[in-house]
């Protein structure tokens, strides 16, 4: 199965600021959106299904792909809970310690772990198959969605350690094709 992972606009939020799971506008206008989603078309094949993380910064872009983009709540950011919506430099430094050294087990309070997000995505990733094997649908998706599930899904193809996956880097609107091998 071929996917087609792009990453949502800039959202509006200021620098520095932890917002995983924070539903944001986006920064962009309507008309810099449309400009955008043109842009990206371009880099897709014709008539491919889009799943969208329920999230606004990613719902508005996958609307401007496509006229019926399917939600799916795993496709939505790691939540980052009583962090989330915080400058990175006024979370408690020991806390932040306590993650690095153990970024997949680690839970920010409140919210979720990497392994959480990877197990989430695994699943999305599961049932596109499974759907894919019984009704023979398409082998090509895009889906609109955030960094650490694009992370997520290039670890997952590539089989690559969560300390490797977790430092890839994606810019904003960026388009990522990744093959993925059945199981």
């Amino acid at each position: 199965m071929q996917l087609y992972l792009i990453r949502h606009p800039q959202p509006d939020v200021r620098e520095g600021m932890c917002y995983g799971a924070s539903d944001l506008p986006l920064r962009d206008s309507e008309e810099n959106l449309q400009a955008l989603a043109a842009s990206i078309r371009a880099q897709l094949p014709e008539d491919l299904t889009v799943y969208t993380s329920p999230l606004t910064r990613c719902r508005l872009l996958a609307e401007a792909l496509h006229p019926a983009p399917l939600s799916d709540t795993r496709l939505r950011e790691m939540d980052f809970g009583a962090w989330e919506m915080h400058a990175w430099d006024e979370i408690d430094r020991d806390t932040l310690t306590a993650w690095a050294s153990n970024p997949t087990g680690f839970t920010p309070p409140q919210g979720e772990s990497a392994a959480q997000l990877q197990a989430r995505v695994h699943d999305f990733l599961a049932e596109l198959e499974a759907q894919r094997k019984l009704s023979q649908s398409a082998d090509q998706l895009a889906l609109v969605t955030h960094a650490g599930v694009m992370k997520v899904i290039i670890g997952l193809a590539h089989g690559m350690a969560p300390a490797e996956w977790m430092r890839l880097k994606f810019d904003f609107a960026s388009v990522v094709t990744v093959n993925l091998s059945a199981g």
